[in-house]
């Protein structure tokens, strides 16, 4: 799959050798307004770049909030980075980026962009090619701009995700999947249930009925997205790991991720009752991917709940509300009204994994 047609594929690619040159050259240089010259994202076929295969990874919605930094995280550890887009916009935005500093300059020369549809799995096996990692985070945008997350939009990143797992499993050089679920997909459980376990953790999985009774359309696509992917790996054979983050928070979080944030916090007040509303920043989701990655084919495996902050006090969830822009009783009004229960949320098996292998990055710088 191509930018271009076939027709003028060979154009294409000649320009997209200018533009090359000219990233390496401006990687060296110290950022100014030059910059505003740089051309050199857009790749004009899959074979892009003269990359070492064993350390290229792609990354879809990589112009999301958690793609950026994870792109950048990428890009800090050595690898190469194929990032998916589906539409001319996010290409203009990731030059934006790029001039803006925002991502990693002296990296850029190890970064390519394709376009490839998340609704064709046969463009995503093109795109997937010679990547030996794929990294699937589940990003999307309420396309009518409300900031709202249907149902509608729930299918649409179920079928996304089934379309992704089988894109790389199908594909030959693709060793390992990681996907970006949501810890919504554990909390959501069947109160109903007497012996139902006060422990959160990653065996923990959300009731899809209860999702749906709730109306809690961002639970219920993250939940579905999972499970076909758990489903799609172990019927074709696809190593696989998925992680399950609180609200993804960071540097203007609400602005830059605006429909996963007010999607998440459906239910807000219930979480907030329940000891269950847990935050991590965008950061440390984004090396938390990179560690999981790194130790799949060792000791890494099945689901890993990632959280850096539980929002328990009254005036933590205002300090959050704030930040969002939204009243505080959104979040921590009416908690009277649940049931009493405490639940105890877990992310053990994350903590014990990136303990180790965070202390070897910075073991080597």
């Amino acid at each position: 799959m191509g930018i271009a047609r076939a027709q003028d594929e060979e154009s294409e690619r000649r320009e997209f050798e200018d533009f090359r040159k000219t990233l390496v050259a401006l990687a060296a240089m110290e950022r100014s307004k030059e910059n505003d010259d740089f051309k050199g994202l857009m790749s004009s076929h899959i074979a892009d770049l003269d990359i070492q295969q064993d350390k290229l990874v792609c990354v879809t919605s990589g112009v999301s909030f958690l793609g950026l930094a994870l792109v950048n995280r990428l890009l800090l550890r050595g690898y190469s980075v194929r990032i998916i887009v589906d539409n001319p916009e996010d290409v203009e935005k990731l030059r934006e980026m790029q001039v803006s500093g925002e991502m990693v300059m002296a990296c850029n020369n190890k970064m390519s962009v394709v376009m490839a549809k998340q609704t064709e799995i046969q463009g995503l096996m093109e795109a997937f090619d010679g990547c030996r990692g794929v990294f699937h985070t589940s990003a999307f945008v309420d396309p009518s701009g409300i900031s709202g997350y249907s149902k509608s939009m729930a299918e649409i990143e179920v079928k996304a995700t089934e379309n992704v797992m089988k894109a790389c499993a199908r594909t030959a050089s693709v060793r390992n999947c990681v996907l970006t679920s949501s810890l919504l997909a554990c909390i959501w459980r069947d109160g109903s249930q007497h012996d139902l376990p006060l422990l959160v953790n990653h065996d923990s999985w959300s009731n899809e009925a209860l999702c749906m009774e709730k109306k809690l359309w961002f639970a219920l696509g993250k939940l579905k997205a999972e499970k076909v992917a758990w489903n799609i790996a172990e019927e074709m054979s696809l190593k696989l790991t998925t992680i399950c983050p609180g609200l993804i928070t960071g540097p203007q979080f609400s602005h830059r991720n605006p429909t996963a944030t007010v999607a998440y916090l459906k239910g807000a007040q219930e979480m907030y009752a329940k000891g269950l509303l847990a935050t991590v920043d965008v950061i440390r989701l984004a090396e938390a991917h990179v560690a999981v990655f790194e130790a799949m084919n060792k000791t890494a495996f099945g689901r890993y709940i990632c959280f850096d902050r539980i929002i328990e006090r009254d005036e933590e969830a205002e300090k959050l509300a704030s930040q969002i822009g939204i009243p505080p009783n959104r979040i921590c009004g009416n908690s009277l009204e649940f049931i009493p229960t405490h639940f105890e949320l877990s992310n053990k098996k994350l903590n014990n994994l990136m303990s180790r292998t965070i202390r070897n990055w910075y073991g080597q710088s």
